[in-house]
């Protein structure tokens, strides 16, 4: 996934973008994500009154994005924000972008862009290099090679019944409790108990990674990382490197033994690649699922009708999540870069280099795709194909365990717990991030 963005003021550059570039940009980071604001090589600057069309850190565009998602398809599909990047808004383009090997991830030299050149001898930016998300191929294809077979259908289908057993052992124990955090009590544990049993990290481990694993997507999100963030996310690789070298020496059935050992075309992994995939696998497993289950059940209690539907009829709940997926996505960005010069997407050139992040939540809002009230959350609506997951060779692996992970959470819920409500359905708290859509909490009672 690239999630390559700056949060920015309204600004406008008095110097091309491409000059942006070349800021390192460690010497601003350490001001305030909504403070922010871009400097060209010659620190020119002007303030302009107008709004960004896409400023998404504003906590009105976090509480809700869809209305600026719309203004963008409609004005500026493929939408240039002063920093030089291009946004594309539309189904059409976003799908393209993701699909078309014109365009990749190209990290490292995007990263140094972004940061300056001895960016990358920082461990957690030198650990993202080695991520298959951030790969092209033949690297991209050797590292999901190696991973994939652990994700097949039959596999994951396989887990349903330890899904189900940690569900109902998570309600067992709350129930009695009258009340609960969805998120915190519910919703975050049951992703981050399969992946740890996946992994082969024992029980006594485990506490340790829920605390850990708060901050541990910080990486990936839009605004650059300051320097105190830089030296917490080293602390934690040097943690993690610690541990799976570790548990690299006690082999199990599980998939970090098999990855230690797998080869594809005689190559094995690095033990660099080993730690950067393993973690990432933790972090992938949990953070998206956790999202896509809280955001289903605010939805569905928003819109009382289609909550009334599935609990009369729970057979809709396959169709209901991928609802849920379209209807408001846990994850709402993806990117690439052009690897070559784009004579027409959407209307606009893309220079070979430039960053084009497709806003996943908006494609799936497209009319042009949905044409029946896209807005409307339907747990009925046919030919449901969200991009939530994103595409082309960088499609989500994990993203038929993330269904069948809110399948089971959901339907079981609302089976046992059939009088549960909101606190407050209507003003919820939103974690203060964009790409990682989510809930910090979702308080309910029965």
């Amino acid at each position: 996934m690239q999630l390559d963005t700056i949060v920015y003021r309204s600004v406008r550059m008095t110097t091309p973008c491409p000059a942006f570039e070349g800021v390192n940009a460690l010497k601003y980071a350490d001001v305030s994500a909504r403070q922010l604001i871009e400097v060209t090589m010659n620190e020119q600057v002007q303030t302009t009154p107008t709004e960004p069309m896409f400023d998404p850190l504003s906590p009105d565009f976090i509480r809700d994005p869809y209305p600026h998602y719309e203004r963008l398809r409609t004005s500026d599909p493929v939408h240039l924000t002063p920093l030089g990047m291009f946004v594309a808004s539309r189904h059409a383009e976003a799908s393209l972008v993701l699909r078309d090997r014109r365009f990749g991830k190209d990290y490292v030299e995007r990263t140094i862009r972004r940061y300056g050149p001895d960016i990358m001898k920082e461990p957690v930016f030198r650990n993202m290099s080695h991520l298959m998300l951030q790969q092209d191929p033949p690297d991209h294809t050797r590292l999901r090679g190696l991973v994939v077979k652990a994700f097949t259908a039959r596999r994951v289908e396989d887990m349903r019944p330890r899904i189900q057993q940690i569900v109902d052992e998570t309600l067992d124990r709350i129930i009695p409790q009258d009340k609960m955090d969805l998120i915190e009590d519910f919703a975050f544990r049951l992703p981050v108990t399969i992946i740890c049993d996946m992994l082969g990290i024992p029980p006594e481990h485990r506490e340790a990674f829920y605390a850990g694993s708060r901050d541990s997507g910080r990486v990936l999100e839009p605004v650059p990382m300051t320097p105190d963030e830089i030296k917490a996310g080293n602390a934690r690789i040097a943690m993690a490197q610690m541990y799976f070298q570790h548990l690299f020496k006690q082999p199990g059935d599980d998939l970090t033994t098999r990855l230690v050992h797998a080869e594809e075309d005689g190559s094995k992994l690095s033990n660099e690649e080993l730690t950067a995939n393993i973690n990432l696998l933790f972090v992938a497993g949990h953070e998206t699922t956790v999202n896509l289950i809280g955001n289903g059940l605010l939805a569905l209690h928003r819109n009382p009708d289609q909550l009334a539907l599935l609990k009369a009829n729970p057979a809709l709940i396959t169709n209901a999540i991928e609802e849920f997926l379209r209807y408001d996505s846990s994850v709402q960005l993806t990117g690439r870069v052009a690897l070559e010069d784009i004579d027409d997407l959407g209307g606009k050139k893309i220079p070979k280099g430039e960053s084009v992040l497709c806003l996943l939540g908006s494609a799936n809002r497209d009319p042009a795709v949905y044409p029946d009230r896209p807005e409307r959350l339907d747990i009925t609506r046919p030919n449901v194909r969200p991009l939530s997951f994103g595409g082309g060779i960088h499609f989500c692996l994990g993203a038929q365990l993330a269904r069948i992970e809110a399948e089971v959470a959901i339907a079981t819920l609302l089976r046992r717990l059939p009088d549960l409500r909101l606190d407050d359905a209507e003003n919820p708290e939103w974690r203060p991030t964009f790409v990682l859509r989510g809930l910090k909490k979702l308080p309910a009672s029965w």
